[in-house]
């Protein structure tokens, strides 16, 4: 039986930083540990990835993310997530056979990240030279008062001037949602 005085000491103990943290740290590694094999299990029920599926997708991205402003009229797609862009930059290069010259890049950045480390960042994650991408534009933001750096290295944008692409991505994505809606509605 423990003493009073090894009683209190061990109730101080457990309301230390350092130990709080360290439950912390334990809690959350096993917690992601846990999730990882939830996670491992469902990739399993991905199947291979052939072009039909790989043109579905970046379709899909694109509709999800892609300007499709009939003022434009030119390929435009957005993001924050590297692996996004470099799924997409796949589908372009694999399935509409996109040259490596005719890609363009954008970046929108907080006004006080740094344009380069940006610029290279993204040069790395898309392939992309930066001789092909546009000025950097840093805006400044409402919501967050440049405050949080939820996005480091900007929104990216992947930009390829052919109203041809821009009209196969609309037929495209019209296409999808029709085979869709008649095959489950």
């Amino acid at each position: 039986k423990l003493t009073q005085k090894q009683t209190k000491f061990l109730k101080h103990k457990a309301h230390l930083k350092e130990v709080i943290m360290k439950r912390v740290e334990t809690r959350l590694k096993n917690e992601n540990a846990r999730r990882r094999l939830i996670m491992d299990a469902h990739k399993k029920n991905i199947g291979s990835i052939n072009s039909e599926t790989l043109k579905i997708l970046g379709t899909c991205l694109y509709w999800a993310e892609g300007g499709k402003s009939q003022k434009n009229r030119s390929f435009n797609f957005w993001n924050s997530d590297p692996q996004m862009i470099k799924v997409m930059m796949v589908f372009l290069k694999k399935i509409c056979k996109i040259p490596d010259e005719k890609f363009r890049a954008h970046i929108n950045l907080h006004t006080h990240l740094s344009a380069s480390v940006a610029e290279k960042y993204w040069s790395s994650a898309s392939g992309i030279p930066m001789s092909q991408f546009y000025k950097t534009t840093k805006i400044v933001s409402k919501a967050s008062k440049n405050t949080r750096d939820t996005l480091p290295y900007g929104t990216f944008s992947i930009q390829i001037g052919s109203t041809d692409l821009f009209l196969k991505m609309l037929a495209w994505i019209e296409a999808i949602n029709e085979k869709v809606l008649n095959k489950y509605n």
